[in-house]
């Protein structure tokens, strides 16, 4: 009896042993992936400029939110602001104050607009330039720019200190029925026949074909166990209903993000995917009525994105990061004494100065060595793609064909500083996107642009 009790005791004490250890081991795992989350309120203030007038009203608040993923490697921050854009000094301004409030280094930082019309502009650049050129507070308020930047840092830092355990990462997509449509409509001829903005009443534009677009939002979320940390949307449309009057709005896109983490209790991110010819032009004529019908297609992509959403386990050694900085051809209309000289005369429109600052501003840049950043952020069969300006629906498209086993989500609108982003085609068929006032680089960026996305995409 003693033997046997002897024995009993024994393999009780090695399967209690063997508990602790692998509990251990799993706890050990599960800790090195953690995720912090932050949301901060960058509504401007009334009388603040933003992308086309002063602020009159706010309609609903704007945000910054994001992720700051720790691992065993340097911590990795994904951000989605909305505003129009965030460009030049202004993107450096955000991705080191970032950096910096992480322990990171600069390239493992990503900083989107969602590109709202009724959103900030930030570009101390640009904002430089029209200054000394007696244009200065126009388009610009750098102050509270650099405030609501330093708000942000405060945010991170509470949110690394509360970042929770990863153990599994969710993925789900759904089609967004009559939202998205291709802005650029050709003829027989092959030339741009009609652009077809983000809203429109003209019967011919209404009825033409959607075009080429990715109907599909992608749903990325992080869990702890069976609890869901954050959730992060793509999809690729220009985000606006009817703007331009300085009531501020994060406009359809951002109410049903809202609506969505308030349903749901759980932190919504969502990024802009390559929408530089993409628009909601086709299903939407710019009243009232029409932002909350879009927002409720929008909500309800999100919704069955995430009702489709599989788990998967996933740890600190499933996560890569890997960027580039490429330089992207100048467009060759960048003259800079002609820049110059439309800057300093002032019998021109003030929106042809304004052109002719933000060119200048990103040919300065180029010429100085600045490179754009291209990256992604691989966990498991998911890669989150960021790449700069308002890059056309044909470069994520072209991401999903390069790794077809893959899940690709496409996040633009990172450096804003080149304008339009378009194919090579795109330059010689017209319109407004590939025009000299719309896009500061050159035909040569597609195949620039291609090469970067494939050698970040592992």
């Amino acid at each position: 009896m003693k033997n046997i009790f002897k024995s009993q005791t024994f393999i009780l004490l090695w399967l209690l042993g063997t508990l602790i250890l692998t509990t251990t081991q799993c706890n050990t795992s599960s800790s090195s992936l953690k995720v912090g989350v932050f949301k901060v309120n960058v509504t401007p203030p009334i009388g603040s400029p933003v992308a086309y007038a002063k602020t009159r009203s706010i309609v609903d608040s704007l945000y910054a939110k994001g992720i700051v993923i720790l691992s065993d490697e340097k911590p990795i921050v994904l951000c989605a602001v909305d505003w129009i854009g965030i460009a030049n000094e202004g993107q450096d301004a955000w991705r080191e104050s970032l950096a910096k409030a992480v322990g990171t280094t600069i390239d493992r930082i990503s900083v989107h607009a969602l590109h709202q019309h009724d959103g900030r502009r930030n570009d101390f650049t640009t904002a430089r330039i029209l200054e000394n050129y007696g244009l200065g507070g126009w388009r610009y308020d750098t102050l509270v720019s650099q405030n609501i930047i330093k708000t942000v840092v405060r945010s991170i830092h509470i949110a690394m200190k509360n970042a929770r355990p990863v153990s599994h990462l969710g993925f789900g997509e759904a089609k967004v029925e009559k939202v998205a449509s291709n802005r650029r409509i050709l003829g027989e001829d092959g030339q741009v026949k009609i652009v077809r903005y983000s809203s429109t009443r003209d019967s011919a534009a209404i009825a033409a074909p959607e075009g080429l677009i990715d109907p599909w939002l992608k749903c990325v979320s992080f869990w702890n166990e069976n609890k869901p940390i954050v959730v992060l949307n793509y999809y690729a449309t220009h985000p606006m209903s009817h703007y331009g009057k300085g009531d501020v709005t994060s406009d359809f896109v951002g109410i049903a993000r809202e609506n969505r983490e308030e349903l749901l209790g759980v932190p919504n991110i969502y990024f802009t995917g390559a929408a530089g010819n993409i628009a909601a032009g086709k299903y939407n004529d710019g009243s009232d009525e029409r932002r909350f019908v879009l927002a409720s297609r929008m909500e309800k992509g999100m919704l069955q994105a995430w009702e489709s959403t599989i788990k998967t386990p996933v740890q600190s050694s499933d996560i890569s990061w890997k960027n580039i900085e490429v330089l992207l051809p100048l467009g060759k209309h960048l003259v800079k004494d002609e820049l110059l000289a439309k800057l300093s005369d002032k019998s021109l429109d003030s929106l042809k100065r304004f052109t002719a600052a933000k060119q200048l501003a990103w040919l300065i840049r180029t010429d100085s060595g600045h490179k754009a950043n291209v990256s992604a952020l691989k966990i498991g069969d998911v890669q989150l793609l960021n790449l700069p300006g308002e890059a056309f629906i044909e470069f994520q498209l072209a991401a999903q064909k390069m790794k077809p086993g893959q899940h690709i989500c496409t996040a633009a609108y990172e450096e804003y500083g080149p304008g339009y982003v378009c194919t090579e085609i795109a330059y010689s068929q017209g319109g407004y996107e590939s025009s000299e006032r719309a896009s500061s680089v050159s035909p040569d960026v597609e195949q620039v642009l291609l090469k970067a996305i494939d050698m970040v995409l592992e």
